[in-house]
């Protein structure tokens, strides 16, 4: 059946790791959701196909030396450009100004705008994080960046309150720590709100980069991280509507899945489909950049119908 939604959930730096326990938090780690789609962990390169979801590896490096990096990363994912090849080298973290015009002519949520299709990014922000943004001790990532370029509304803590965004960490724990009055969430509920917020778009967009942070050491836990998006995950799932919507969850680059390394790695990302038109659209994703084109398609072949 053909999507009438796509939900793509952003896994910053998850690749495909070596299927050992000892070296790979998606092994150590307990994930029913995961082992259940996949018929295992989700490790090793080869793809999967099940009664469930179809996992296919993506190419992350696109023919450019050295490891893979955010900035150009996303960009390649959300424009289906080379932006490696593009500038001549991969960029880490912020778009420069070369990828910024890349994104804002490219970019998924800018083509939707352009097409009249309504697009959506479930995540939160704070006020204290624009400031911060505004006095240039941060600067917009790839995704919040094509968004605004967009004019997609960013959500905020109101919207946080009511179960209508999801922060970053998925259950509040962090905002409130740092005292802002939002209530403490699991990652079950988090899953539940972000498909809530997915069945009122054609596109909805959910970026987690908690697992980059613990791949580079500055969340402690990996296997804590993996366990919490895997409840995540399993909770969107059973919340969406999977006959006509269907999810997506991919990555930029590998990090988390070796913990051998607090650096990025080689190895090929996961595009891990389920729900509507999976088996379709799974030939089609070879490398990061197939994955904007293939969205495209999907959302302009459910307009056509529609």
């Amino acid at each position: 059946m053909q999507a009438a939604r796509l939900l793509m959930v952003f896994v910053d730096g998850v690749g495909l790791g070596d299927p050992d326990p000892a070296t790979n938090p998606f092994v150590r780690a307990r994930t029913p959701t995961l082992r259940r789609l996949l018929g295992g962990p989700l490790a090793g390169p080869a793809p999967v196909q099940t009664a469930h979801a179809v996992m296919v590896p993506l190419d992350a490096r696109l023919g450019v030396p050295g490891l893979p990096q955010s900035a150009t990363g996303q960009t390649a994912l959300l424009t289906g450009e080379n932006a490696p090849a593009l500038v001549g080298r991969h960029i880490t973290a912020y778009p420069t100004p070369s990828l910024r015009a890349l994104l804002d002519a490219h970019g998924l949520f800018t083509v939707l705008r352009r097409r009249g299709i309504s697009a959506a990014l479930a995540n939160g922000y704070t006020e204290e994080y624009f400031a911060a943004v505004a006095a240039r001790k941060l600067r917009y990532a790839a995704i919040t960046l094509n968004a605004l370029q967009a004019g997609i509304r960013l959500r905020g803590v109101e919207d946080l309150r009511a179960g209508r965004a999801v922060y970053h960490d998925l259950t509040n724990a962090r905002l409130r720590e740092r005292g802002v009055a939002v209530p403490l969430v699991t990652p079950e509920d988090a899953g539940r709100h972000l498909a809530g917020i997915a069945g009122g778009h054609a596109f909805t967009l959910f970026e987690f980069f908690e697992t980059d942070f613990a791949g580079h050491g500055r969340v402690p836990d990996r296997v804590g991280v993996v366990e919490r998006l895997d409840r995540f995950l399993g909770a969107v799932l059973d919340a969406a509507d999977l006959a006509e919507t269907l999810v997506l969850v991919t990555s930029d680059h590998g990090n988390l899945e070796d913990a051998r390394t607090d650096s990025h790695t080689l190895n090929p990302v996961p595009a891990i489909l389920v729900g509507a038109g999976r088996a379709e659209l799974a030939p089609r994703l070879r490398a990061i950049t197939d994955v904007a084109p293939a969205c495209l398609d999907v959302l302009a072949a459910r307009s056509t119908v529609s």
